[in-house]
């Protein structure tokens, strides 16, 4: 087939990234990008040989499809207009700023018949895939993903910026209905909540310990899962896995052993890049479409839901 036509919809930190991505694909063409900076759009046109607009609308009829990378208060209008117009499109997380939004997107492309995809890159992480072929039921989680401050991001709470990630994970992992929620955070360096931790309960017995923070020193990406067979350490930053085992020694002694699971490195962007892209040619389900992003997006509501239940008067917070 021809070459798939593609557009860039904000052109900062993630969508120049994609940009990369896509230009190394042979079976790619980048027709455009657009930034409402227009320096920033015309640097990023100059770069990859494309047109640059300012208003994303310009692209719409040119393009078959769309990475969208601008920040979440606007994923549900700008990905709505896309879709709208029968473009593909791979959404970065999360889905949107609420779930109600999120849920029109999903409906809007069913009704279509369109990919949409989001862009959750840790389902694309090589210890998470090696994960996959040793974890058996998990009876606790913990995770940690702690980041320096930047400004980037900060239109939304550390739950949707940073947490959600590790949420996508454990929810695809321990495939239960979440029974409860517990949840504190407060806000630091932001008028949002800069650090959250919150305590999942699963019908199938699981219990998460899931903490973010963006007003950290030093960058920690981690998860852990532990199983009545096993434990298992995954480092998404390093991309890689130290799983553990129970085997039997003699009698009854048992020994914990190290399983010999191949982590096959690449690079996780260009996968999930890859995967929209065969999506598209192919008219296949995305390995995480829009229907799979919802719940991670319905917990984080409900831990952002339990934090604002628990917030401390401002009078007390500000003492």
């Amino acid at each position: 087939m021809d070459k798939i036509k593609v557009g860039v919809i904000g052109v900062g930190h993630l969508g120049n990234y994609h940009l990369q991505k896509y230009q190394g694909l042979p079976f790619v063409e980048i027709v455009g990008v657009s930034d409402v900076d227009k320096d920033r759009a015309e640097k990023a046109g100059s770069i990859y040989g494309c047109r640059s607009c300012t208003n994303y609308f310009d692209l719409i009829g040119s393009v078959d499809a769309v990475s969208i990378a601008v920040p979440t208060a606007c994923h549900f209008q700008v990905a709505r207009d896309f879709l709208a117009a029968g473009v593909d499109v791979l959404l970065e997380k999360p889905i949107a700023a609420t779930v109600p939004e999120a849920q029109e997107l999903n409906t809007l492309a069913r009704c279509r018949e369109l990919i949409f995809q989001v862009g959750f890159v840790e389902r694309f992480n090589p210890a998470v895939i090696a994960l996959q072929k040793v974890l058996d039921r998990p009876l606790f989680v913990e995770a940690h993903r702690l980041h320096p401050f930047f400004v980037r991001g900060t239109d939304v709470d550390v739950i949707l910026d940073l947490m959600i990630h590790d949420l996508d994970i454990i929810l695809k992992f321990v495939n239960a209905p979440l029974k409860e929620v517990a949840a504190v955070g407060v806000s630091v360096l932001s008028d949002q909540i800069d650090i959250a931790n919150a305590r999942l309960i699963f019908e199938s017995g699981c219990v998460a310990n899931v903490t973010a923070s963006r007003v950290t020193g030093k960058k920690m990406q981690k998860i852990r899962f532990f199983g009545m067979n096993g434990y298992h350490a995954v480092d998404y930053a390093k991309r890689e896995l130290n799983s553990l085992s129970k085997r039997p020694h003699s009698g009854q002694q048992l020994d914990i052993v190290k399983n010999p699971v191949e982590v096959i490195m690449h690079d996780p962007l260009e996968e999930e890049i890859r995967a929209f892209l065969q999506s598209v040619k192919q008219r296949t389900v995305p390995v995480v479409s829009g229907e799979d992003a919802m719940p991670a997006m319905e917990a984080a509501a409900k831990i952002i839901e339990e934090i604002g239940k628990n917030a401390l008067p401002l009078a007390i917070a500000g003492a």
